[in-house]
């Protein structure tokens, strides 16, 4: 079957280290994807209000599974928004503002929140993934829908914190690595892969006429549930073990390489 869907991350995958991209190379590409009726999505942890002044030219038709699947968006029409309860929120909150020598981000539908305490220098870090971030002197005074927690630390305590917030509010959220020093806390379930599904379902695509490209663990359900999982080859083993295929590093285009691969009919899609 033909492909139909094409998904990529953005940080680590589509975008290079600095955060940039083969504009030119890519709007070509699309151009060619939009005319067979290949759908563009882009699946990221990201705010979607970030995500957006990355593809200034085509973000009214393209569609975008952020904050790691919890808000859904395709050509500007809200699909899916996902929400933890105040009761959740406070639960949530009263563990990890314990933890020490954490950034913590509160994600909603409007906005990102962070604390007035918070120091510029990581407030311009954040800034990378957050167009919108506001700063507010007490979490429990937000009035949003709250569906998302990142939080920033040191790159080699992430895996122990997983496994600790695993245990201590694994009924209420899933905890996931985003890659570089970031984890966020997600609703059970409402990962990328599942922002993919519902987008399947709005244009009847099967599962094996889906690309998707990634690097970090939070594309592992995506790469695994894609016809076509692409690690990148700066992906983590954890990843690399989930996907079926493989392509070049984030700064060598390695997303767009896939896409030359797929608009000639190379392998793996000969066959598609």
């Amino acid at each position: 079957m033909p492909i139909k869907l094409f998904a990529v991350d953005m940080d680590g995958t589509f975008l290079t280290d600095d955060k940039r991209y083969d504009k030119a190379r890519f709007l070509e590409q699309y151009a060619l994807l939009k005319q067979r009726g290949i759908r563009f999505v882009v699946a990221s942890g990201n705010q979607y209000y970030q995500l957006l002044h990355y593809f200034p030219e085509i973000h009214q038709e393209i569609a975008f599974v952020a904050e790691n699947g919890a808000y859904v968006v395709d050509a500007g029409q809200e699909i899916h928004c996902g929400q933890f309860s105040e009761q959740q929120v406070a639960r949530i909150l009263a563990v990890i503002t314990g933890i020490p020598d954490i950034n913590l981000v509160v994600c909603a539908k409007n906005s990102a929140y962070a604390l007035t305490a918070m120091p510029q220098a990581v407030i311009d870090k954040m800034s990378n993934h957050y167009r919108r971030l506001q700063r507010i002197e007490d979490f429990n005074a937000i009035d949003d829908t709250i569906f998302k927690f990142s939080l920033n630390m040191e790159n080699h305590r992430i895996a122990d914190l997983v496994q600790k917030l695993d245990e201590q509010l694994g009924d209420i959220v899933k905890p996931v690595s985003s890659g570089f020093g970031f984890m966020d806390l997600i609703v059970p379930g409402l990962h990328k892969a599942n922002g993919i599904r519902l987008l399947q379902s709005r244009w009847g695509i099967s599962d094996n006429q889906v690309v998707a490209l990634g690097d970090s663990d939070n594309d592992i359900e995506m790469l695994q549930h894609a016809g076509f999982g692409f690690a990148m080859a700066n992906a983590s083993p954890q990843v690399v073990a989930a996907a079926g295929y493989r392509t070049t590093s984030n700064n060598e285009q390695g997303v767009l390489n896939v896409i030359d691969q797929l608009l000639a009919g190379k392998p793996p899609f000969d066959a598609a």
